[in-house]
């Protein structure tokens, strides 16, 4: 059983702005580590996988969610203005590539990203404010039945894991 995680969540500096996400998981970061040592974690960077830079002008989804994107109803502008729709379904696509390779059964994903965003996403104008939605690789993984979790919502990917591995300690 594996777990996607956000390569940002672990430390790896491969945000739009150079940086990692560390320190939005670092009150899970114990378990996290646990996870690691039992082989159960596959860091992804869907933006990465795509082949864009780091750093990266910073992006968001103009008009809709990451479905939308999937579906060609939205797009994802970075912002200079430049379309970067394709990328970002690049990414999503190899994520959900990484993610049937390793029979990955969920995701634990950083908020608010245009390729990872769960539990709501920047709204398009680039001004901080959330909206409702995911990011265009989250939709993905969901379409195709892999649950999705924010660092906040990690006591659910918890009970999951409970859940499928019943027989383990402290996992």
């Amino acid at each position: 059983m594996k777990i996607l995680i956000s390569a940002c969540l672990l430390g790896q500096p491969v945000r739009y702005d150079g940086r990692d996400n560390a320190a939005r998981a670092a009150a899970i970061s114990n378990t996290l580590r646990h996870w690691q040592q039992l082989g159960l974690l596959i860091p992804v960077c869907p933006e990465v996988a795509a082949g864009l830079p780091t750093p990266r002008p910073a992006a968001e989804i103009i008009a809709g969610s990451g479905a939308d994107v999937l579906a060609g109803n939205a797009t994802v502008k970075d912002l200079k203005g430049d379309d970067v729709s394709a990328a970002f379904i690049a990414g999503a696509e190899k994520t959900l590539a990484t993610a049937r390779t390793h029979h990955a059964v969920a995701a634990l994903l950083a908020a608010r990203s245009p390729s990872c965003g769960s539990d709501g996403i920047y709204n398009g104008d680039f001004s901080g404010t959330l909206t409702a939605g995911m990011g265009v690789t989250a939709a993905l993984l969901e379409q195709h039945g892999i649950p999705c979790f924010s660092p906040q919502r990690f006591a659910e990917l918890e009970q999951l894991i409970r859940t499928l591995r019943p027989d383990e300690d402290g996992v």
